[in-house]
């Protein structure tokens, strides 16, 4: 499976347990479509942003129409349109972002929800000694 950024995981139903409910971080999954025009805007900014996170959050993508099972994904995370982000904390859904987002609004709600589940990074990600 091919990288959209070295920064962006590309996810599918066959790396999604190990990819998104196994992480051992927080995880922004973007479940997206190539005939989506917002998704076509969105992605140099999350390519972007995912860069400003390494470490903190992992940031991955789900093309809900490469296969049935990745539609299936997306059905069974209540995604209903493109582009829609889903937060995902210790393997559960905890927050979501739908639509399109300026990098500096994205930016700001992704804050938010990693402040809101401060609890959540500190659990996934080692601290340092």
């Amino acid at each position: 499976m091919c990288m959209s950024s070295k920064d962006v995981v590309d996810v599918g139903a066959e790396s999604w347990e190990m990819e998104v409910v196994n992480a051992d971080r927080p995880v922004l999954v973007e479940f997206w479509h190539e005939h989506c025009g917002w998704c076509t805007m969105l992605k140099p900014i999350y390519d972007n942003l995912a860069t400003d996170y390494v470490g903190a959050l992992k940031f991955a993508k789900v093309n809900v129409l490469e296969s049935p099972e990745n539609r299936q994904i997306a059905v069974q995370y209540g995604v209903m349109g493109t582009p829609t982000m889903k937060f995902f904390c210790q393997g559960r859904s905890v927050g979501e972002i739908v639509g399109f987002r300026s990098a500096s609004q994205l930016k700001e709600e992704i804050d938010a929800l990693l402040q809101h589940h401060e609890e959540c990074l500190e659990k996934s990600t080692s601290l340092p000694p």
